[in-house]
C-alpha cells in the first residue's frame, strides 16, 4: 500500500516514529518524512538511519506555516505529535491546548488542502472520561477529527483515528523508570498498587494505525483489545526478570492520574463494530437538527460496561514477563546485565 508513496509522521523523533521507520525503512516506500521541532533527535536519527529515504523537516505543528510547508507533496500522514506526560499538561494546560488541539487541527487542514489521500490520528485512552488536561486535549482532538471528517467525502481526504493505551518501554512510560531504579537499587515508586493499566507493545502500536489505514473511513476510531495489569504486578514482574531485591514504595497518585483507564465508553460500544482483535467506533454523522433524535434511543447502554482496564483480561505476574520479554528494550537491558536467559 506504501510502494512509492510518501508518509509523514508527525512528532517523528519519538518512540511511534522510530517504530515505524523500522517497519517502512526497508520496504519499497517512496519518502518517509519526518516532521518535529527537536533538532538534536532529528540528528541523531539522520546519522543513525543514513537512508536517502527519510528526509528530515524542523518544525511545529502549532505553527500552521511550518506543517503545510511539510505536507506538500504527501500521500499520507500519521499524526503522532503531541504533549503525552500528564503532570506537565496538568500544570501548563494552554501548552496541551496549544499542540494537542490546535495543532492537530493544523495538520488535518494541511492535509485536507495538500489533498493527502488518508490521515490517521493518534489519540489516547486519556481521552476518555478525561480528568486531566492532557486527556482533555486529546478527547477534543478527537471530536476535531470527527467534525472535520463529516465535511469530507471518501473521495477527500480520509481522516480517522486510533485510541490506545500505554505503549510499553515507550518515553515517558513506567517501564523504563523502573527498570532505572532496579539498575539503581532504588526504591520502584508505586503510585498505587490497584491501579491498572493496558498493556501494548509499540508494534502493535503500528498494527494499530496500519490497520486504520487499511480500513478507516471517514471519522472512524480504531481500538485494539488489550490486556491489563495492576502497577504493582508489572512491578513485581520486572523485579523477578532482573533478579532484583529492590522494595517497592507507596507514594500516592501523582497529578490528574486515574486509577484505571477506560478504551471505550458504553455508548461507544453501543454502536462499535467487533472485528476479533479491535473496534471500530464510526462517526456520529447526525447534524443540528436534533428534533428529529428525540424518539430514537439506545436502549442497550445501560445494559452494557466500558471497556476499561479494569474489567479486560488481567495478566499475572507471569504472563507479564513473557510479555516484557518480547519488547527488544528489555531484552538489551538483561543482555548488558548478563541476565537475559534464552
Amino acid at each position: 500500500m506504501f510502494n512509492n508513496h510518501t508518509l509523514l509522521i508527525t512528532g517523528g523523533t519519538g518512540s511511534f516514529g522510530n517504530a515505524v521507520l523500522k517497519r517502512f525503512l526497508n520496504t519499497g516506500i517512496k519518502e518517509i518524512r519526518v516532521f518535529s521541532r527537536d533538532e538534536k533527535k532529528q540528528e541523531d536519527m539522520r546519522i543513525e538511519l543514513n537512508s536517502v529515504k527519510v528526509k528530515f523537516y524542523i518544525g511545529d505543528v502549532r505553527d500552521e506555516g511550518s506543517i503545510q510547508a511539510a505536507m506538500r507533496g504527501v500521500d499520507y500522514v500519521f499524526h503522532a505529535a503531541a504533549l503525552k506526560q500528564v503532570p506537565s499538561c496538568e500544570f501548563y494546560p494552554l501548552e496541551a491546548v496549544r499542540t494537542n488541539i490546535i495543532g492537530t487541527e493544523n495538520v488535518l487542514n494541511a492535509a485536507i488542502a495538500n489533498n493527502v489521500k488518508k490521515a490517521i490520528f493518534l489519540s489516547t485512552d486519556k481521552a476518555v472520561y478525561p480528568v486531566n488536561a492532557m486527556g482533555q486535549s486529546k478527547a477534543l482532538a478527537e471530536k476535531i477529527m470527527v467534525a472535520k471528517a463529516r465535511t469530507l467525502t471518501e473521495h477527500q481526504t480520509v481522516i480517522c483515528g486510533t485510541r490506545y493505551g500505554n505503549v510499553m518501554g515507550s518515553r515517558g512510560s513506567v517501564i523504563p523508570l523502573f527498570v532505572k531504579q532496579i539498575k539503581e537499587n532504588k526504591p520502584l515508586t508505586i503510585t498505587d498498587p490497584n491501579m491498572t493499566r493496558f498493556l501494548m507493545s509499540l508494534d502493535e502500536a503500528v498494527d494499530l494505525v496500519l490497520y486504520a489505514f487499511e480500513h478507516g473511513r471517514q471519522g472512524d476510531i480504531f481500538v485494539q483489545k488489550a490486556p491489563a495489569t495492576t502497577i504493582i504486578d508489572l512491578a513485581e514482574a520486572l523485579k523477578q526478570l532482573f533478579d532484583s531485591v529492590s522494595p517497592t514504595q507507596i507514594i500516592g497518585t501523582r497529578h490528574g492520574e486515574k486509577l484505571f483507564e477506560t478504551l471505550l465508553t458504553r455508548e461507544e460500544l453501543a454502536k462499535a463494530l467487533d472485528f476479533g482483535e479491535y473496534f471500530r467506533i464510526p462517526a456520529d454523522n447526525r447534524d443540528l437538527n436534533y428534533n428529529k433524535y428525540f424518539i430514537e434511543g439506545e436502549q442497550e447502554i445501560s445494559q452494557l460496561e466500558d471497556y476499561s482496564s479494569h474489567n479486560t483480561e488481567r495478566m499475572n505476574v507471569e504472563q507479564i514477563k513473557r510479555l516484557l520479554l518480547n519488547l527488544e528494550y528489555i531484552r538489551e537491558e538483561l543482555q548488558a546485565g548478563d541476565l537475559l536467559r534464552v
